[in-house]
């Protein structure tokens, strides 16, 4: 049962009378669903659709949620949050002093939370404040993060940069588009309906290790001399990458080689969204 704190990591806790509602209005994921025992993926937007905050959301109490967020993030988010309040009876509190836990395979311990954003048989939990063995490095949970495709802001994406579809959102509940309006809310439930989706997140395996820390330039990926993604955490010769899933499927269709820094590179969809790379010229009729 692999476990470690996660020092880069807050709590904030969201509660009052009017939290969930205030909530449910505000950010991506379905606050009602939350079910206790589980950690949901969510993120606040802007009004133009992309990523402000991402963090992990779960029940606290009868009234109360808690936002597993960056720790860099914790004072901007709450100010944040602050400017949507207006006269809801909701307060946000930091939880300074509350470790964020993360953990894999085995059993988990007592408190934990199931973390949804990876499949149920991978394992993986959050626990907030102590009660596990501390025996795992942090090159172990990037693996775990890479292996199933689950990306953080930060060390994989900017803020503000992506869409909630870019990493995968759609795919792991941490979008709900039968609720009511949210911010950004119109922008991402067009590229649902429109299905114009087409940066995702993506596995990357090298013939040979890969850099810890790269230089912006040495991040691209290509297939030939034209870029179609980036790279984002690495551990050994997996990482995790966005890339354009129809430049990929283009370049697979192609057999042209894929490379970063000159090293061949192998991408992969993964396993639990269903997606899979699709050409645009394979799926274009014949004039």
């Amino acid at each position: 049962m692999p476990a470690l704190i996660l020092p880069d990591r807050n709590i904030i806790r969201v509660d009052g009378a009017d939290a969930g509602h205030f909530l449910q209005n505000l950010i991506t994921a379905n606050v009602e669903a939350i079910r206790q025992g589980e950690a949901r993926p969510a993120a606040l937007l802007t009004p133009q659709g992309k990523i402000l905050f991402d963090f992990l959301i779960s029940k606290h109490g009868e009234t109360g949620y808690d936002c597993d967020i960056r720790a860099d993030q914790t004072a901007d988010f709450i100010r944040r949050l602050t400017l949507y309040k207006l006269r809801a009876a909701v307060k946000f509190e930091q939880l300074a002093d509350v470790p964020v836990i993360a953990g894999w395979a085995g059993d988990a311990p007592h408190g934990a939370l199931r973390d949804m954003r990876f499949p149920q048989e991978a394992h993986v939990w959050r626990l907030h404040g102590s009660g596990a063995v501390l025996d795992a490095k942090r090159p172990a949970w990037d693996a775990v993060r890479i292996a199933h495709g689950v990306a953080e802001s930060g060390t994989d994406f900017a803020l503000s940069d992506v869409f909630p579809h870019d990493v995968l959102m759609d795919k792991n509940a941490g979008i709900d588009f039968k609720k009511g309006c949210y911010v950004g809310q119109e922008v991402v439930s067009r590229m649902q309906h429109r299905g114009t989706a087409r940066r995702r997140v993506a596995t990357l395996t090298a013939e040979a290790d890969l850099p810890a820390a790269l230089t912006e330039s040495e991040t691209s990926i290509l297939a030939g001399d034209k870029p179609v993604g980036t790279l984002g955490s690495v551990v050994g010769k997996s990482a995790l990458a966005i890339v354009r899933t129809d430049r990929v499927g283009d370049a697979m269709a192609q057999d042209s080689p894929l490379t970063l820094n000159g090293i061949a590179v192998t991408l992969t969809l993964p396993d639990w969204t269903g997606l899979s790379f699709k050409s645009d010229e394979a799926t274009t009729p014949d004039p």
